[in-house]
């Protein structure tokens, strides 16, 4: 199964199974990205947040006019900052950013229940590696491409290029099969 991909510069569609690392400068503007990639040829999608809330989520598919009724959260930060949260058919919650297998296991119950075509973005792997360790988080990031691959889904990941090394980079180039690289200006250069 095909998916179309609406990124200037990159190809019309991604085959299912595919994995796309978004490299952004700390301040970049990432939410253009992310909610053009929801809204494209999608059935159902997943938002693994590491750094903000799935309040914050909301707000943003909202504000780009994103279709939430195809839109499940996994809030990964309100249970360790005390925050009131509902788990809800839509949001789904773990412990901590740390929680690297609760990540895995809701990805994993979501890629399950769901048919047809099927996204995931994880914003963001930096966040993680902070939280759980570069190593871990490299074979997280790993798991979490298998499943795409064995559930012909599609997944969208943030990483942060001003915060880790360059052979930290390179090993996370590796692991996608393209590489979107946005610039300060909101220009970006595709690499598949």
């Amino acid at each position: 199964m095909d998916y179309s991909l609406a990124v200037d510069g990159a190809p019309e569609t991604i085959p299912g199974g595919t994995g796309v690392l978004l490299l952004h400068p700390s301040t970049g503007e990432t939410d253009r990205i992310d909610t053009d990639f929801f809204k494209t040829d999608t059935d159902h999608f997943l938002v693994i947040s590491t750094r903000t809330t799935a309040r914050e989520v909301k707000q943003k598919l909202e504000y780009y006019d994103v279709d939430e009724t195809s839109a499940e959260i996994l809030d990964t930060l309100s249970v360790e900052r005390g925050y009131s949260r509902r788990s809800s058919d839509a949001v789904h919650y773990v412990g901590s950013p740390d929680d690297l297998d609760g990540i895995i296991e809701q990805t994993e119950r979501f890629l399950d229940s769901h048919d047809g075509k099927v996204r995931i973005s994880l914003d963001s792997i930096t966040e993680l590696a902070y939280y759980a360790g570069e190593e871990e988080t490299q074979e997280a990031v790993g798991e979490l491409l298998e499943l795409l691959a064995e559930h012909d889904a599609v997944g969208l990941f943030h990483l942060s290029k001003e915060v880790h090394p360059e052979d930290v980079l390179e090993s996370y180039r590796e692991q996608f099969d393209g590489v979107i690289d946005l610039d300060a200006d909101g220009e970006t250069d595709v690499e598949f």
